[in-house]
């Protein structure tokens, strides 16, 4: 498995297309709400499986908070490492921009998951896009 930060066009082009089947087919999202207008100030993560898109990701900072979003993994690759690899690479990038603490909104089933990483559910449920999220902290 290899996460990459993404530097080109066909890494940006191949995490979209993970976070589309992901989201907007799987999940019903509307496609103008998964790709956004803060995708321009978002560093992004694809990661690839024998050089396959798998799982994608992207991070901002946000009032003095590293923001995990858009996690997620195609379906043949969960239950893999893919979505802890895709973390891992992202801690390291918050560490290494000087960050301490990040912020996430889980969806509810995916609450297990983050909370083996180390994130704490700091909020009541709410919804996003129509599915039930709690907002997740954790300090790196």
């Amino acid at each position: 498995m290899d996460v990459q930060i993404i530097s080109n066009e066909q890494q940006l082009n191949d995490a979209f297309d993970i976070r589309k089947k992901v989201f907007v087919e799987e999940q019903q999202v509307p496609p103008e709400e998964e790709i956004d207008d803060l995708e321009s100030e978002a560093t992004h993560f694809v990661l690839y499986v024998n050089e396959e898109p798998a799982g994608a990701g992207r991070f901002r900072t946000v009032d003095g908070y590293g923001k995990v979003e858009r996690i997620c993994v195609l379906k043949d690759f969960r239950g893999t490492g893919a979505g802890n690899a895709i973390m891992k690479k992202i801690e390291s990038f918050a560490r290494k921009e000087g960050l301490k603490r990040l912020k996430l909104n889980a969806q509810i089933h995916a609450i297990p998951f983050y909370s083996k990483l180390g994130y704490e559910v700091v909020s009541e449920e709410f919804l996003d896009a129509g599915i039930p999220h709690k907002t997740m902290i954790k300090e790196i």
